[in-house]
């Protein structure tokens, strides 16, 4: 019996089964995102995916699991990418940080980030198993930001509602997509309009905590 090595090239049909399970992923969040879960359709993404309805039951469970491994699989992405990083006593550097990832991953991210906001919306049932996590997450911003306040590194404010105003402001960026580029007549791909959003956001979150932007 021959023994798989995990370094080993993948075979030909390890290759073609990520590239359906690929397609299926993106076609799923083209769905949800525009319709979300209540009016997403699986025949609707086996066609986007390339697949008949059939095809794409083998290699999902059903059109509830894969959402649910969408939602979930960003969330972890959110919680791994949006973690204030102290290794900076300077709320400047960390902020700075901390609104150009999460400004990027919304730019870069749009319609998986409207998943998320689509089901809030609808009632976020689906999230009961996400809260305490994110609340231990947002806490933890909490008592790093009213240490700099302890400190005097920043001017007292409500910690939990200026982290909020971090997120609105940000994923707007995703959810609104098209009545900004509309807006500035400028795709939010381009590269100098991107960094032009992080500074007009960065400037505003520092000015908020009465810290003197660059």
């Amino acid at each position: 019996m021959s023994i798989h090595s995990p370094f080993a090239p993948p075979s030909s049909r390890d290759s073609k089964r990520a590239q359906i399970l690929k397609a299926i992923r993106e076609a799923a969040i083209n769905e949800f995102s525009c319709n979300g879960f209540k009016g997403a359709s699986t025949q609707n993404i086996a066609q986007l995916a390339g697949l008949t309805k059939p095809q794409l039951h083998y290699y999902i469970g059903s059109k509830e699991d894969l959402y649910q491994e969408l939602l979930f699989s960003m969330l972890h992405s959110w919680a791994e990418a949006f973690a204030f990083t102290m290794d900076s006593d300077d709320p400047k550097t960390v902020l700075s940080r901390y609104v150009k990832r999460k400004l990027e991953y919304a730019l870069d991210n749009p319609k998986l980030s409207r998943i998320f906001t689509s089901e809030l919306l609808s009632g976020g049932s689906r999230l009961n198993t996400y809260w305490p996590n994110a609340c231990a997450s947002t806490n933890h911003k909490v008592i790093a930001i009213n240490k700099w306040i302890s400190e005097g590194k920043i001017r007292p404010l409500n910690a939990l509602v200026f982290i909020q105003q971090i997120w609105g402001m940000t994923q707007y960026y995703a959810d609104y997509a098209l009545q900004v580029q509309t807006m500035m007549n400028q795709d939010l791909d381009d590269e100098q309009q991107r960094q032009i959003i992080v500074h007009e956001l960065t400037t505003s979150v520092l000015l908020t905590c009465g810290i003197a932007p660059d």
